[in-house]
């Protein structure tokens, strides 16, 4: 058996300008951290070595890669022609919550699939391969930022060029700044999910088509340098206002990014002594995250006491095979 442990991601600016009408045309960049919320992917040899089984929130039994129905298992096990096998998946946090989970499974699934072949890859080749999946082979809507943030883990500014190519730079600060503004970060969940894949559609109309909403998004993109510059002198008080500002922002860029749970619930937490915050993902719902002073906490929990709090801490490292267990004989 072979586990691979691969984290989720909270986007703290530039969300939207690693999609390819922008960044082919200005340039993107995206500042995010992964979070110590995980998606885990196991395999082991299964009983009947001309059958596939797949667990995740279903489960499959299958005869050959092709007839499976979940499309990254699809095509992630044909292309490896994998049989014989039992995959499962279990995460700490729910699907189409805004954590970029979907884009953690693929990398995830990749860096498992590669493991149990016995093939080296490295966190850039995972990150472009999961991008190639998604956006190229499946055809979804989405960005690149997401299979980074899986694949690398920490705290990075993502720059994606016009000609489609990545830069990761890692955001140094001090152990004492990123532990303080770990400890500043509140999240809450709103029960809502939704469909990143509709809100980003019509996102990715509205910049094409509205120079006013492209406007909007290239001052989105600015943000991540502005913070980028305070972090690294660990001024993380900063934080609250750039984040305010991108949500301000964001909620310009297209219908169906906020609604009045999500508006009076922001207005609550920044009423009780939240300094800034955001909805995580494309929007429509998942979790709302804010930064808070720690004398604050207690006034912006009480305040957000409807919805559910969620604990979380910040992730070091990147997607990882935690555990390998004995190639049983003969497979």
């Amino acid at each position: 058996m072979i586990i691979v442990r691969t984290p989720t991601r909270v986007s703290f600016c530039g969300g939207g300008s690693d999609l390819p009408v922008f960044y082919e045309k200005h340039g993107g960049a995206v500042l995010s951290a992964s979070l110590s919320r995980y998606v885990y992917l196991s395999i082991h040899p299964y009983f009947h070595q001309n059958e596939i089984i797949c667990k995740y929130s279903k489960t499959e039994l299958v005869n050959k890669p092709s007839k499976l129905k979940h499309p990254i298992l699809r095509v992630l096990l044909e292309q490896f022609n994998i049989r014989g096998v039992e995959v499962v998946c279990t995460a700490d946090i729910p699907a189409g919550t805004g954590l970029g989970s979907s884009s953690s499974f693929t990398v995830a699934l990749l860096h498992t699939l590669y493991a149990y072949t016995g093939k080296y890859v490295s966190a850039m080749s995972l990150a472009e391969e999961a991008c190639y999946t998604e956006i190229n082979l499946l055809g979804e809507p989405i960005g690149k930022q997401d299979q980074y943030a899986a694949a690398f883990g920490g705290l990075n500014v993502f720059r994606f060029k016009k000609d489609g190519s990545v830069e990761v730079d890692p955001v140094i600060m001090s152990s004492e700044a990123l532990e303080r503004m770990e400890r500043n970060l509140l999240m809450f969940y709103t029960g809502n999910m939704r469909s990143a894949s509709q809100i980003l559609e019509k996102q990715v109309r509205n910049v094409v088509c509205d120079i006013e909403k492209e406007k909007v998004q290239i001052e989105i993109c600015k943000l991540t340098d502005e913070l980028h510059k305070e972090l690294i002198k660990d001024n993380i008080d900063a934080l609250g206002p750039i984040l305010h500002a991108g949500w301000v922002q964001k909620r310009k860029l297209a219908d169906g990014i906020t609604n009045q749970l999500i508006d009076e619930a922001y207005e609550a937490a920044l009423a009780a002594g939240a300094s800034g915050g955001k909805l995580l993902g494309a929007g429509g719902g998942g979790f709302l995250l804010f930064y808070v002073p720690e004398h604050k906490h207690d006034a912006v929990k009480n305040a957000m006491s409807h919805l559910k709090y969620i604990e979380f801490g910040l992730s070091r490292n990147g997607s990882s095979v935690i555990y390998i267990g004995e190639k049983p004989k003969g497979r």
